[in-house]
């Protein structure tokens, strides 16, 4: 190619301005054209957008207008059904009558502690008693514990309406006289012993000791005879348990004892709250004023239908009209004098289902106030527990001894009984060293039936404040494998392990399931541990008990209890997986409204012979007045592979099913396609359930249901999840 040629090349290639002008043109009007087109598209979008918002909010209306329109049938139809409530009511009520007339025909000599006279009369004899060794008193204090625990349970199975005032005051005196009587006979039996001591007294050492175990008492007492000063560690049959004691104790005439308990006769009897009397004997008035003013409305009714019924039949009228008439009213009449009867009934559960409802309520009530403490190291009992009972730590002046005199046996009795040996000493002047009264090394063993989840923590009992107190106490040492703690005291008296009640709160998941007719599953998993419940009619046993996911062996397991029994046991056995009045003082809580919480539990319990339940995250993430829970019906024993779960959302009075999952990424309250809006969750799930799982809704047992709604009350899944 020639010059020519390329010089013609570049010329082409130059734009020239109208060209340029005539681009840049073009260029605009594309740019309108999109923008024009990009406008248009958004229009039609968002209007299509508006009338999709539209059609739902329309379906919507629609649903709630349905959803109103049955509400009032749905609502008789659960009222109906949760009849169960006050049945099972009905049945404690008269299985607590029941149980004075079955102790009375049992005739095995023990008093019956709800009757004043009979226990009082125990009382009286037993303290007339002498002489008693500790193995006799040891034998007596099964009769006595089992008459306390007996009491306790009056107390604490006795509806808040059925209990007077003077009954909690006589319960509550009695169980103190039995709790100071039986440690009174420990203390006679001990100097009784220690009286022989010297005739007791080991080969070897030259002291003296004697230890009894017993299901509920380990006893321990070393009594010093030889005053050795070299002889400063005591330590109990071949044991690592005993104590390190100073100089000073190992050349006086004294004797130490441990009294371990593994009951807690130390800590004040928790007051029945007269509050919750208060507010359950309003409700229960305002229901029986309610119930009267239906009474007389329907009294006058009645009486209203005769008068009328009277006039129509003297009314002169063709024959057979008279006669339709007459026989109508013959049928009528018959009714009237019938209904008073049905009615009463109809009034008496309705009171009953009222008073049940408010006892419910209350379970869950949150306390308004924290409990105040006054002195820093004041153990707060809302906040721990005492757990394995009670170490009675005792130095005792040793009594005269026995002597043995032309074939007798002479003692010089002191009046003033057993003594304890003041250490250290109110005077300490006759003493020149200052470190003459340290701190004494006790060395523990904790109750193998005991879990503590974090090393326990030791209390002492102080007895002018009546409060445990953690001062005073230093050096402490847990050997969890060999379940010993080894602390440093510095002043003998009641001691005790306290943990933390809420350490298993708040829980991280739950699931309720059906195993069998009448029976279901709870399992609760905490941080530390996941605890199984069964439930049966009116009866609750542990399963099973994980520990870092490994299986852990409890005496409680296997063992069917009724479900206020059950609580006690585990919380005694440091499960405590229930939640108290005070509890969300201490616990972030997730909280409920507690009318949702409560009606969310009664039908859980209804649905609970056929329906699994499980937590869902996206209970935490809706408002107070609405809780979410997974479901999904069941009806074989075994856990599904793969289950189907579906998110129900309720609010008290409403019940839907969500479209989202546990694995969506973002909460919404849009319903699942194709449902509806249900004023209860049982004809919520009365949509998609089968028929055999409706039947067996419907024939669950009334004392089944109760239960498993009691233990949803008192573990509070909703809001400690």
């Amino acid at each position: 190619m020639g010059p020519k040629a390329k010089k013609s090349g570049r010329k082409k290639r130059k734009i020239t301005k109208a060209e340029r002008l005539k681009q840049l043109q073009e260029e605009e009007e594309r740019r309108q054209r999109e923008e024009e087109e990009a406008r248009v598209k958004y229009e039609k979008e968002e209007m299509e957008r508006l009338e999709i918002q539209r059609i739902e909010k329309e379906k919507w209306h629609q649903l709630e207008a349905k959803d109103l329109e049955r509400r009032n049938e749905e609502l008789e139809e659960l009222y109906l059904l949760e009849g169960c409530f006050p049945e099972a009511e009905k049945l404690k009520r008269d299985t607590r009558l029941l149980s004075q007339w079955k102790h009375y025909i049992q005739c095995d000599g023990s008093p019956d502690p709800s009757i004043s006279p009979e226990i009082n009369t125990f009382i009286s004899l037993w303290k007339e008693e002498t002489n008693e060794t500790l193995e006799e008193v040891i034998a007596k204090s099964k009769l006595v514990l089992n008459l306390i625990d007996k009491l306790k349970l009056i107390l604490l199975e006795t509806p808040p309406y059925d209990l007077e005032d003077k009954n909690i005051i006589q319960y509550q005196g009695s169980i103190l006289e039995l709790q100071e009587l039986l440690h009174l006979k420990f203390n006679i039996a001990t100097e009784i012993l220690l009286r022989q001591a010297s005739t007791l007294a080991d080969l070897d050492s030259g002291n003296m000791e004697k230890v009894i175990q017993d299901e509920n008492v380990t006893l321990y007492v070393w009594a010093n005879l030889k005053k050795n000063p070299r002889y400063k560690s005591v330590r109990f049959s071949e044991t690592q348990i005993g104590f390190e004691i100073p100089r000073i104790l190992a050349t006086s005439d004294i004797a130490l004892r441990l009294l371990h308990t593994h009951y807690d006769h130390v800590t004040p009897l928790c007051p029945v709250p007269t509050s919750l009397q208060e507010h359950t004997a309003t409700v229960t008035h305002f229901v029986k004023d309610e119930v009267k003013n239906e009474e007389a409305a329907i009294s006058k009714e009645l009486q209203e239908e005769g008068k009328q019924r009277e006039n129509e039949s003297n009314s002169v009228q063709e024959e057979e009209t008279k006669f339709e008439e007459q026989g109508d009213s013959e049928v009528q009449m018959s009714f009237v004098q019938e209904e008073p009867e049905a009615t009463k009934f109809e009034l008496e559960m309705k009171l009953l289902s009222e008073t049940v409802l408010s006892a419910q309520l209350l379970l869950i009530e949150n306390a308004n106030e924290k409990p105040c403490f006054f002195e820093d190291n004041e153990v707060d009992l809302c906040q721990f527990t005492t757990l394995g009972g009670v170490y009675h730590l005792d130095i005792l002046e040793l009594p005269p001894q026995c002597k043995p005199m032309k074939g007798w046996m002479i003692v010089e009795i002191l009046k003033e009984g057993l003594q304890k040996y003041i250490y250290p000493p109110e005077t300490t002047e006759d003493v020149e060293t200052e470190n003459a009264f340290p701190p004494i090394e006790v060395t523990l063993e904790v109750q193998e039936n005991v879990i503590f989840f974090e090393d326990p923590v030791v209390a002492r009992w102080d007895a002018e404040g009546k409060h445990w107190q953690t001062d005073g106490i230093s050096n402490v040492s847990y050997k969890s494998e060999e379940r010993l703690i080894t602390f440093s005291l510095e002043t003998f008296g009641p001691v005790t392990l306290i943990q933390d009640s809420h350490i298993n709160m708040p829980f991280q998941s739950w699931e309720l399931r059906p195993l069998d007719v009448n029976k279901v599953l709870l399992t609760v998993t905490t941080v530390f541990t996941e605890i199984q419940i069964q439930i049966k009619e009116n009866l609750c046993m542990l399963a099973s008990i994980k520990l870092n996911n490994k299986k852990h062996s409890s005496i409680l397991e296997g063992k069917w209890m009724t479900p206020i029994s059950f609580i006690c046991a585990l919380k005694e056995a440091g499960l405590n997986i229930f939640p108290s009045g005070h509890s969300h003082f201490y616990v972030v809580i997730n909280y409920k409204d507690p009318l949702v919480e409560m009606k969310a539990y009664r039908q859980l319990a209804l649905l609970s012979s056929a329906f699994a339940f499980g937590w869902s995250k996206w209970n935490t993430v809706c408002n107070s007045k609405k809780v979410i829970v997974k479901l999904k019906e069941h009806l074989t024993e075994e856990p599904t592979q793969k289950p189907n779960w579906t998110n129900l959302m309720f609010s008290g009075d409403r019940a839907q099913r969500l479209k989202i999952n546990e694995n969506s990424e973002a909460f919404s309250e849009a319903l699942q396609e194709e449902t509806e809006f249900h004023s209860t969750l049982y004809h919520m799930v009365k949509d998609f359930a089968s028929k055999k799982a409706m039947e067996k809704i419907r024939s669950s047992n009334c004392q089944f249901i109760d239960s498993v709604c009691y233990m949803l009350l008192s573990t509070r899944l909703l809001s400690y999840s």
